[in-house]
């Protein structure tokens, strides 16, 4: 048009630095725990000590009498509905008549100091009756006898997936494995502030992932109109699915209003562990059974998912582990039950990956079991049984995009190893550095029982939401003169997270209008929904809402410049041009409940990872040595951005791999702290070699595809392989631990007579 010209300066394509980038390196960046008010009080919350127990008597008495408090608050307190929840409104406020989780909200202080209202929260008598506790989920899920966590019964949902009936091969192998409970651990715990305002309602700074979803579930609590509760973004410390579910945003609002004062609340580290949803543990049995070369033939699998003591997104997390419970293969006959079942444990709900890590770690093992017993190498056995664009996958979806898994292997499998330092050239390293030893300056030997591994892990992950769920984003879209000169002001109700959402707002701007100046607005819910910064479908979903808005926008911009006026010229007649746009990915449809047919996903992601450890078999130490990636991201959006996307979720799912895990007994969390919970430091990542592939998808806005979430699920299986090359052990279990090779590797030479 004749008064625009379409830069790609700083646009999409580009490695720009983040908006934010800058003050977060810097320790200038303000989080939702550093929100302040001059009048502000602090909110604190009473949690159960019992993983199931009857309340029989609350007595608020002594803490209201402490100087210093303003409010003390039960479930009778709650102004509105008693109950919420993400996917099924089961979760009480605060506990009603009985608690189901150890940690489950029974009371709220409010006080003038923190360290106060702990102490008030500390002087609230609850008197409990403990009853048994049921946290076995296979007893929870099939035993008649056993004690129900909620009235509706255990199974929050059974999912098969039934295709063909024959269920012979000359080759069978089976496997049990484990995940274990494993925590998003976001450096930012949960926090938020909330002011009551003029109109009675309130107005909620607040880290969260989904603004529109929270507020939906306050309100109706809060006995309020959505329209009298506003929530604005507050500073995100990281989030990987735990901030999908709400934490103490009603309690927040709920003391706020009661006490006409703006209420804050931090929790500490340990109370972080209990106030929020975790991955779920899953217990999987699989039979593979393939032709003596190799191809499979038929897939049978059962995957049991611990959801805890609520619902959260437990539904939407079994229907993905059974949707792509096979892996990204092709077989003609698929028999999969998936389970989600209540218990007293902690409860369970989004975490990158979101049901795909659990079953990739089981499918993964068993291509590897498989290529053992046909004998033939782990990547030949994947690349016989790849998927690719045309495809069609266990629930019948036809893979309508480019799928280049063989290729990937291929070239995967082609980057050069990294070298040892072997004098006789044998595998095991032998290095000066104690850095490059297993166990690192803490070793006790001198590498006399370390062995190198090599292992391999694909995995499959669905992009955006799915089954049929109502899945679109809005965009705000407004350019005006400010100083003279073009500006563009975009707004969502996205929220970023730490992925670099706002840049990428900023790029698609740039790009569309060929201006330069470009800010991006807080998020808040005063623009319509933008859903959640889940499912790697932000750049999907708002970047295709920034981007239809700014295209109508531009329609405008080139009607009022036909004349042969600049921009600038254009702006001062008219004013300023703004455009709101919603935007929505094609329909997807609801598994069936008997045969697990059904287009429920919109896009598939590929990813696969070779992870090269050295492991001391004697101490059971693990050293990740290498880790190289191939990934299709569809087109490159950001390549700084992308290469740190793919670095993050590959350490995510070396942690799940060698060391992350909340250890729960008898539904007691043993490890709620950073020191006990362990997750990989700079010292446990590895140097990584990527190959990042550009096969646009056709039905994606500039044919991208989500890449956050793909890499977790690969890293995971791929580090667990190489481990179990370098010691000869099945290690059916992820993480694993010192004790899991050193022990089993013992018992294995009694076993052998050694």
């Amino acid at each position: 048009m004749s008064g625009i010209e379409t830069r790609r300066h700083r646009g999409v394509g580009e490695s720009v630095l983040r908006p934010d980038g800058t003050l977060k390196v810097t320790g200038e960046f303000a989080y939702s725990s550093d929100l302040y008010l001059a009048d502000m009080i602090w909110g604190v919350t009473l949690r159960s000590p019992h993983p199931s127990a009857w309340i029989r008597s609350i007595d608020v008495g002594p803490a209201l009498a402490m100087p210093g408090v303003y409010a003390v608050l039960t479930h009778e307190d709650v102004p509105g509905a008693k109950f919420y929840g993400l996917d099924h409104r089961d979760q009480p406020v605060l506990a009603v008549d009985q608690v189901r989780y150890q940690g489950e909200p029974v009371a709220l202080v409010a006080a003038d100091h923190p360290e106060r209202a702990r102490r008030a929260a500390e002087a609230v008598v609850v008197e409990y009756e403990v009853r048994e506790a049921v946290t076995d989920p296979r007893r929870a899920a099939f035993d008649a006898s056993c004690p129900t966590v909620h009235e509706s019964g255990n199974v929050v949902r059974h999912q098969p997936i039934r295709v063909g009936s024959a269920f012979e091969a000359p080759v069978v192998v089976t496997g049990e494995y484990e995940v274990g409970m494993q925590d998003q651990a976001f450096l930012g715990p949960e926090s938020g502030l909330a002011v009551p305002a003029e109109d009675g309602g309130v107005d909620l700074y607040i880290a969260t992932q989904w603004l529109h979803s929270d507020r939906e579930q306050i309100a109706p609590c809060l006995g309020l109109p959505e329209e009298r509760v506003r929530l604005s973004l507050a500073g995100v410390g990281g989030a990987f699915g735990a901030r999908e579910d709400l934490s103490m945003q009603i309690h927040a609002c709920m003391l706020a209003l009661r006490t006409g004062r703006p209420v804050k609340i931090v929790y500490n580290r340990e109370e972080s562990f209990y106030g929020h949803v975790h991955r779920h543990p899953a217990r999987m049995r699989y039979e593979h059974g393939a032709t003596r070369d190799g191809r499979l033939l038929y897939v049978r699998a059962e995957i049991l998912l611990d959801g805890g003591a609520y619902c959260s997104t437990s539904p939407a997390v079994v229907g993905n582990a059974a949707s792509l419970g096979v892996g990204p293969y092709e077989v003609d006959n698929v028999w999969i039950d998936a389970y989600g079942v209540y218990t007293n444990n902690p409860p369970c709900g989004a975490m990158r990956g979101f049901g795909a890590v659990q079953a990739c770690y089981a499918y993964e093992s068993q291509m590897d079991r498989l290529a053992e017993a046909c004998g033939i190498s782990p990547v030949e056995v994947r690349i016989r049984n790849a998927v690719s664009q045309g495809s069609v996958l266990a629930t019948g979806q036809v893979i309508d995009s480019p799928a280049p898994l063989a290729e990937m292997l291929r070239e995967l499998a082609a980057m050069p190893l990294p070298g040892s330092n072997a004098p006789d050239g044998s595998d095991a390293p032998k290095s000066s550095d104690l850095l490059d030893m297993p166990g690192g300056v803490s070793q006790t030997t001198h590498g006399e029982g370390v062995r190198r591994g090599v292992g391999y892990g694909v995995g499959i992950k669905n992009i955006c939401f799915s089954e049929g769920f109502d899945d679109h984003s809005t965009a705000r879209v407004r350019v005006e003169l400010i100083g003279g000169e073009p500006h563009v002001l975009v707004h969502t109700a996205a929220a970023e997270v730490g992925q670099g959402l706002l840049m990428v707002q900023e790029q698609i701007a740039r790009t569309e209008l060929g201006i330069d100046a470009v800010t991006v607005a807080t998020a808040d819910t005063s623009v319509g929904s933008a859903g959640s910064s889940s499912a790697s479908r932000q750049s999907y979903v708002t970047g295709g809402a920034v981007r239809a808005a700014c295209e109508a926008v531009r329609e405008r911009l080139a009607k009022l410049t036909s004349d042969g006026s600049s921009l600038v010229e254009a702006l001062e007649r008219a004013g300023a041009v703004e455009e709101t746009r919603e935007y929505r990915h094609r329909p997807t449809f609801p598994l069936d409940p008997v045969t697990g047919q059904g287009d429920s996903h919109t896009q598939l992601a590929l990813c696969v990872h070779r992870a090269v450890v050295d492991v001391d078999v004697e101490l059971g130490l693990v050293k990740v040595v290498e880790l190289a990636a191939v990934q299709d991201v569809g087109k490159i959006m950001n390549p700084l951005a992308l290469e740190g996307q793919i670095h993050g979720g590959s350490a995510q799912g070396l942690g799940l791999a060698l060391m992350e895990e909340i250890q729960v007994r008898d539904g007691l969390v043993l490890n709620p702290s950073f020191t006990d919970y362990l997750i990989p430091t700079i010292l446990d990542m590895p140097p990584m070699r990527l190959s990042i592939m550009e096969n646009p998808d056709p039905n994606a806005p500039y044919g991208l595809r989500g890449a956050g979430e793909p890499p977790t699920l690969s890293s995971t299986p791929a580090v667990a392989a190489a481990v179990r090359a370098a010691t000869g052990l099945r290690l059916p279990r992820v993480p694993i631990r010192p004790h899991d090779i050193a022990l089993e590797g013992r018992h294995q030479d009694i076993a052998l007579g050694g």
